[in-house]
């Protein structure tokens, strides 16, 4: 096993060499790496929040107005189904989580609950996302599972994950962390971003984009008098158009995710305006719309608000269009890339936010180099007092397995943050806890009778088996807190993680190698550890 062979000595000089060139960016001037060559590896770690300062944030997503939004449209598609299929019905309303409608002649009721059962889909789990059933009085009632609803959370909470990403990456802010925490609540921490309003504002918006009919049999004063057909709803408005509001229909005939692109434009007298293309689905429907309806008027509505209302003057089938309103070029510019992320499923509520100052984030790091360096110091001086030579190699060892995890976690873009220096010290220990078991083993052999040759070989070889157990363990904990952890859990598994690998690949390889190479060049008599 001490062999000095020279695949080993290689891959010993690779390790050095690859933690060397890719540990050096973060100790040179970004001036300096900026102006190296373009294949001169130049990735640095990414400091965290509790390093770098920034802005933190914990939403919940508003899972009470996703279930409404889902029993508003239920309710909508109740009476769509009826109204296509002529089955006169009344008291349509939402009832305990349930929408109910009473059907108007008994002989239709089996015929109502036929076709209402269709708008029932099948689920992963092998049972329905939609219970229908027959009640008294000639009523259907229509209700979502708890399963049902929990899997739509669930999915709401992943999606909006998905699109704060999006949403935060247009900031142009390096590495921000995104994780869920619980069941509906998600964390987000952006690392130099000192605005946390800047964020809400960004991320906190909707951005939910219909097109639904203006409903011009209703005048905008019956409406504020409370009186709005039920297939209706009135919204409020910019003020170029009415700041009392428009009754619209309550149907979305093209809804914002059949978008593909949404780019800040200006419209033919110069003002900014937002240009819109669509996919397949949504370019057939627009241009249906407004071929069936030429002459009249197609709300424009943002989050509940009506941006614009046009009339139309021919039919759109281009798969392109133009909303105008009081946009000024930055709001446009904005409201475009909203648009372009996605609408999020459901309203997010700030539950907490914090700032972390750039002053709070420089004593962090100062408190995190002097840690480290107190504890390598702490670590070399016992391990050279303990076992003299062979501790300068065990020293030589971890310092090349310093290297090799700074610089596998700049090769990956990983975030640093307090606890992965502590992950990092702790990795240094756990390293440095091998030597001791594989030079105790060495004595032991060496009291035995055994030559000094065969004494460090027995000790690798036996040793090994206790250290590959013992960073086993330590991995598993390691996969454990990466996975049901978040935030500085991560960062500290993800530390521990990459400090396994080369904890035992320093600790046997290089170790071994330094060893080797001073049996072939001196041939001792003794172990210098006795």
């Amino acid at each position: 096993m001490l062999q000095l062979r020279p695949w080993k000595v290689a891959l010993v000089v690779f390790a050095f060499v690859f933690g060397v060139v890719f540990t050096l960016p973060n100790l040179l001037p970004r001036a300096v790496t900026d102006g190296l060559p373009s294949w001169v590896p130049t990735a640095r770690l990414n400091l965290g929040l509790d390093l770098q300062g920034g802005s933190y944030l914990m939403l919940e997503v508003d899972t009470v107005a996703l279930k409404q939004e889902k029993l508003n449209n239920l309710t909508e598609d109740v009476r769509r189904v009826l109204g296509q299929k002529q089955i006169a019905f009344s008291g349509l309303a939402i009832n305990h989580d349930a929408v109910v409608a009473r059907i108007t002649n008994a002989a239709d009721v089996a015929g109502a609950y036929a076709e209402l059962n269709k708008l029932s889909a099948p689920t992963a789990t092998g049972g329905r996302d939609l219970m229908v059933l027959q009640g008294a009085d000639q009523t259907v009632s229509l209700s979502m599972p708890a399963q049902s609803d929990a899997a739509a959370a669930n999915q709401a909470v992943e999606q909006s994950i998905e699109i704060i990403r999006k949403r935060i990456d247009q900031l142009g802010t390096r590495e921000p962390s995104i994780t869920r925490s619980g069941l509906t609540r998600i964390v987000v921490e952006a690392p130099g971003e000192s605005d946390p309003e800047k964020l809400k504002a960004v991320i906190g918006k909707t951005a939910k984009l219909t097109f639904q009919m203006v409903d011009d049999g209703t005048t905008i004063e019956e409406a504020l008098a409370g009186r709005v057909p039920p297939g209706s709803v009135l919204l409020p408005s910019d003020e170029a158009y009415d700041p009392r509001g428009v009754v619209v229909k309550k149907r979305v005939d093209v809804s914002g995710d059949m978008l593909t692109d949404a780019r800040p434009s200006f419209d033919q007298n110069g003002r900014p305006a937002i240009s819109l293309r669509f996919n397949g689905l949504g370019a057939r429907r627009f241009g249906e719309i407004t071929t069936a309806n030429v002459g009249k008027r197609f709300a424009i509505v943002l989050d509940g608000r009506i941006l614009s209302a046009p009339n139309i003057l021919g039919p759109i089938t281009g798969g392109s269009g133009e909303i105008t309103g009081s946009f000024t070029q930055e709001s446009a510019t904005e409201t475009s890339n909203l648009l372009r992320s996605g609408a999020l499923p459901a309203p997010l509520k700030v539950e907490e936010q914090r700032t972390v100052g750039a002053e709070l984030g420089a004593d962090s790091i100062r408190a995190g180099e002097s840690s480290l360096a107190i504890g390598a110091l702490a670590i070399f001086t016992f391990i050279i007092l303990a076992y003299g030579l062979f501790g300068v190699f065990a020293a030589a060892a971890l310092v090349v397995n310093g290297f090799l995890i700074v610089g596998l976690m700049s090769l990956t873009q990983a975030t640093l943050t307090l606890p992965g220096i502590a992950g990092l010290i702790l990795t240094l220990a756990v390293a440095v806890d091998a030597n001791v078991l594989t030079y105790e083993r060495m004595r032991e052999e060496a009291r035995a009778g055994r030559t000094p040759l065969l004494a460090a070989d027995a000790g690798f070889r036996r040793a090994f088996v206790t250290i590959f157990d013992a960073n086993v363990t330590t991995l598993i904990a390691a996969l454990i807190m990466f996975s049901f952890g978040s935030g500085t859990v991560k960062g500290f598994a993800w530390t521990l993680g990459i400090g396994v690998f080369t904890s035992v690949f320093t600790a046997v390889v290089v170790t071994q190698v330094l060893i080797g190479w001073w049996f072939k060049t001196f041939k001792p008599k003794t172990l210098p550890i006795l």
